[in-house]
C-alpha cells in the first residue's frame, strides 16, 4: 500500500512538473476545460455555506473537499492545521483559484516560489484568495466573493501537496 501511494505521488509531482497549458504559459487560465456544477458528484448532497470550515493534517489532506456558496456574497474561509509539532512541522494554506486554472501548471509555478510561501505574485490573474501559511496548532481565516456562478478549484499550493490537497468550491 505505501509502495503504491508512493507511485501515486511521484506521478502527481511528475505531472506537476511536465505540464503547461497549450499556449505555453504555466497557471494561466484555460477556460476551454470549464466544469459544469450538475457534474460535480455528490453536490446535490451538499447545503449552501456561508462559511467554509477547512482542517489540514499531516498526512496531507483537508477534512472536507466540496462546498456550495451563493455567487456575488461573502464567504468566510477557516483554514486549521490539526497536524502535530512532532518532527518537521508541516504548514498548509489554501488557494481558491480562478475558473478554468490549470491546477497542476499552477503548482508547478507556486512550487518555485518560497519567498511567496507558495503564492506567486505572478499569477494573481489564477488567485481569487488565499490564506498565510498556517502551522499545527494555528488557524487563519480569509473573506472572499466568487462574483459568478461556476466551478472553483482550491488547493494546497505548498511543494507536492497539492496532489492530496483540493477540492472543489460550486458558487451558484
Amino acid at each position: 500500500m505505501r509502495k503504491a501511494l508512493i507511485c501515486i505521488f511521484a506521478a502527481a509531482i511528475l505531472a506537476a512538473s511536465c505540464s503547461q497549458n497549450g499556449d505555453g504559459k504555466s497557471g494561466q487560465k484555460d477556460t476551454t476545460s470549464e466544469v459544469s456544477p450538475a457534474s460535480i458528484p455528490g453536490i446535490d448532497k451538499v447545503a449552501v455555506t456561508d462559511t467554509i470550515n477547512l482542517q489540514a493534517n499531516d498526512d496531507m489532506h483537508f477534512n472536507n473537499d466540496l462546498f456550495k456558496v451563493k455567487s456575488g456574497k461573502k464567504v468566510i474561509l477557516v483554514l486549521k492545521n490539526i497536524g502535530s509539532q512532532v518532527g518537521a512541522p508541516m504548514s498548509h494554506n489554501v488557494v481558491v483559484l480562478a475558473k478554468g486554472t490549470d491546477i497542476a501548471s499552477f503548482a508547478s509555478v507556486a512550487k518555485m516560489d518560497k519567498g511567496e510561501e507558495y503564492v506567486p505574485s505572478s499569477l494573481a490573474t489564477s488567485i481569487i484568495a488565499h490564506t498565510k501559511s498556517v502551522i499545527a496548532g494555528k488557524s487563519e481565516s480569509i473573506e472572499f466573493t466568487l462574483a459568478k456562478p461556476g466551478v472553483y478549484d482550491f488547493i494546497c499550493s505548498y511543494p507536492g501537496h497539492w496532489g492530496t490537497m483540493q477540492g472543489k468550491i460550486v458558487a451558484e
